[in-house]
């Protein structure tokens, strides 16, 4: 099944690469609430593409966060809730709609439902598992770090390595390190660094862009995850369970900003014995909710049965409609559900 779906793969790039050799004009997008995997590798596809000669218009569903906003070319993407008069028109006009770091419509909240009527040829660029039966070719692999890792993979197989510039691999370099904090998860095939090192031949600063990914918070961040820490923390020992939740009023308290909580949910972790966490924040309509595990614990299936989304084995993302305080108890009572589970992950790690 493995070399079945390595084929796969090879065939789709080299359909991808055939049809990227005559200009067209091109869509790439990403995912709501965007991440340094999702603006690394949105970025890098753009400046790929402008060099071998396309029209390039890129676009998000809503802000991109302050820390990743130095990256080339950041200030031109479209916000589609921003401006969505420009957006419509521009995907009308698109030829292709490249998606990347996500694998279904719903990540893409107010255009996805332009997007699956749209004559454009769809391509997916992922890493995330199972994705939705929409697109014309498909580059999913969850066997590597970050889809930035497999845009960098695109390039070398289309045969264009040549055209890697340090703007490109500054791009790749920062999904790479965002996606696998740091190089602490999601790293540990040995092609991950192969490809570091590659980049670090492209005249980049590993150390700048550590500083701008993980040094470049206002110091009201600063101050709310000292809040989260000594206030908002809960720890369950007898499930190896931690989480935080945040109310609106508490975020609007320290001036939160888009991407502040970045992180957030990986903090309880450095506490012995916890391999489950969760981190709750209250939106206007809904309660969004990030999750992380260890272990043989596959936190997106928890995520896509209870909470309205999917992800990774250990690392997911959902909703709940209900208030914050029932979606929060809900949590807890789940877990008496998974008590089995998770004192499997206590054994299997011990």
């Amino acid at each position: 099944m493995i070399k079945k779906n390595k084929l796969n793969l090879i065939n789709e790039i080299k359909k991808l690469a055939k049809l990227i050799n005559t200009p067209f004009n091109i869509l790439v997008v990403s995912h709501y609430n965007p991440d340094g995997d999702a603006i690394g590798s949105l970025l890098a596809m753009v400046h790929y593409l402008n060099k071998k000669g396309h029209k390039v218009s890129a676009m998000v569903p809503n802000e991109i966060p302050h820390f990743l906003r130095w990256l080339k070319d950041s200030e031109k993407v479209i916000i589609f809730q921003k401006n969505q008069k420009k957006a419509f028109k521009i995907i009308g006009q698109s030829d292709i709609i490249i998606c990347v770091d996500f694998n279904t419509p719903g990540r893409i909240k107010g255009f996805g439902s332009k997007l699956i009527p749209s004559k454009a040829i769809k391509v997916l660029i992922d890493h995330h598992p199972n994705p939705d039966n929409i697109f014309d070719i498909n580059l999913s692999d969850i066997s590597v770090s970050s889809t930035a890792e497999l845009i960098y993979k695109f390039i070398l197989k289309a045969g264009d390595r040549k055209i890697i510039d340090s703007v490109i691999a500054e791009c790749i370099f920062a999904g790479i390190m965002a996606d696998t904090g740091c190089f602490s998860y999601n790293s540990s095939n040995p092609e991950t660094f192969q490809i570091v090192a590659d980049l670090l031949t492209c005249d980049i600063n590993k150390d700048k862009i550590y500083n701008l990914l993980y040094d470049n918070f206002s110091s009201s961040r600063i101050k709310l995850m000292g809040y989260c820490l000594n206030e908002k923390m809960v720890i369950i020992p007898e499930f190896h369970v931690a989480y935080i939740s945040l109310t609106r009023e508490e975020m609007a308290r320290y001036n939160f900003k888009t991407g502040d909580s970045e992180g957030f949910v990986n903090i309880p972790f450095s506490v012995k014995g916890i391999y489950i966490t969760a981190l709750f924040t209250e939106q206007k309509d809904h309660i969004r909710i990030s999750f992380r595990s260890r272990g043989n614990f596959a936190i997106n299936e928890f995520c896509e049965k209870h909470f309205d989304g999917g992800g990774h084995k250990n690392a997911a993302g959902g909703e709940s409609k209900l208030p914050l305080k029932e979606t929060i108890e809900k949590f807890e009572k789940l877990l008496n559900l998974y008590h089995n589970e998770i004192e499997n992950i206590q054994l299997s790690e011990n």
